[in-house]
């Protein structure tokens, strides 16, 4: 058997688990990531500027900016939301922006294989063996890690091999097609703007999007209901929108966790991150900021348990980012539930987005990433108007 041991190997090479082999490899610690490779997620692509701040990313991975948002209700009714002087919505193509993260984490000194992994053993010695395959039909590998990272996506065999209850994680089904972009702009497609459709006809309980990537757009679809074809919809889409004749470069589909596990850990040497913890925020889907924190914080807890030995500090990932993030989680997976619920529900809240404060408010929480408690007024207002349109004591349509 392959003897080498690693202080981590890495599971998935996506947002979170590139950031935190890149955090734990700029540490001094020997990381081997494993990507398995080939699969580009499904993902409309959209980062708020924090992101670029945070985690060093260079302006050149944006392949557009998104000035403003369109929420289109029911009806067909269209509210705008400008960004204004804030900032920008960034959008990112994942085969591009993925790669260079992967490719950052190796120049910061992890390895790098293209492998599928398939389970963790143990035995005898002090730490867990990691087993893998180069390809289909290659013998299995092995090595030996210090601590195991999994970041390899919803549904992580890593979470399902280590942690009780992760399968049972609920998930929407996301799928979207790329497409060249039209040559110019029209009232359907506008390259500056990111329009998000709440019809049941779309999706029965969540949304659909079409965002710009420069010379490509994302044209997707969620929905947690096994019958719902979402090809269909996607078909529907782009036929309504006049979008039908536009070549299709790929297209792609997984599943989309919108609720953080319990647990993060074993309690001993094996934690998880980004879409295999479950933190792709619940009513908007937005994942790749949350994904990059959460592998810095899970990073930076298994670089304290590397140092200390100690199994508790891993812990402090999921309690770290529950403590800065949990919030906005819980307040959006109420919006979730009540207003994605059915199609009146859904004029209603389009209806709510057409006011200012919650359009400011809105903006001020995305690029911050923290609810905005600077105006408690606006959110009393907010909260009031809220309800009455929960209520049905505001009209749907102005």
């Amino acid at each position: 058997m392959n003897e080498t041991i690693y202080d981590a190997v890495v599971i998935g090479g996506g947002p979170s688990g590139a950031t935190a082999a890149t955090d734990l490899a700029l540490a001094g610690h020997s990381v081997l990531l494993l990507e398995r490779g080939g699969r580009i997620k499904p993902c409309g692509g959209a980062v708020p500027p924090r992101l670029l701040a945070d985690f060093d990313i260079p302006q050149s991975l944006l392949v557009a900016k998104a000035r403003s948002a369109r929420m289109i209700a029911p009806s067909g009714r269209a509210v705008d939301m400008p960004v204004g002087e804030i900032g920008y919505v960034g959008m990112v193509d994942r085969d591009e922006f993925d790669e260079w993260l992967r490719e950052r984490a190796r120049h910061s000194g992890a390895e790098r294989l293209t492998a599928t992994f398939e389970k963790i053993e143990r035995d005898d010695h002090a730490h867990p063996i990691v087993t893998f395959r180069r390809n289909r039909n290659g013998p299995l590998e092995s090595v030996r890690a210090r601590v195991v990272i999994g970041a390899d996506g919803a549904r992580s065999a890593v979470a399902k091999q280590c942690l009780p209850g992760a399968e049972r994680v609920p998930c929407v089904f996301a799928y979207h097609e790329i497409i060249k972009s039209p040559e110019r702009n029209t009232e359907a497609f506008d390259a500056s703007r990111c329009d998000v459709f709440y019809q049941g006809r779309l999706s029965p309980d969540f949304y659909a999007w079409v965002f710009p990537h420069g010379d490509t757009a994302s044209i997707g679809v969620g929905s947690a209901n096994k019958g719902f074809s979402l090809r269909g919809a996607i078909a529907t889409m782009r036929d309504d929108l006049g979008l039908e004749r536009c070549e299709t470069v790929r297209r792609e589909g997984a599943p989309i966790p919108l609720k953080p596990l319990k647990r993060w850990d074993n309690g001993a040497d094996v934690i998880v991150a980004g879409d295999a913890a479950g933190i792709v925020a619940p009513a908007s889907g937005e994942g790749i900021y949350y994904a990059m924190v959460g592998g810095r914080m899970v990073g930076e807890a298994a670089a304290a348990f590397l140092k200390t030995g100690e199994a508790k500090q891993l812990r402090m990932a999921r309690k770290r980012f529950m403590k800065e993030h949990g919030m906005v989680f819980r307040v959006l997976g109420v919006m979730q539930y009540f207003w994605y619920s059915s199609d009146k529900r859904r004029e209603r809240f389009v209806t709510m987005c057409d006011d200012k404060d919650v359009q400011e408010l809105t903006w001020q929480a995305y690029m911050h990433k923290k609810l905005v408690r600077a105006k408690p007024m606006a959110h009393v207002k907010i909260f009031l108007k809220d309800t009455a349109h929960l209520l049905g004591l505001r009209a749907a349509t102005r």
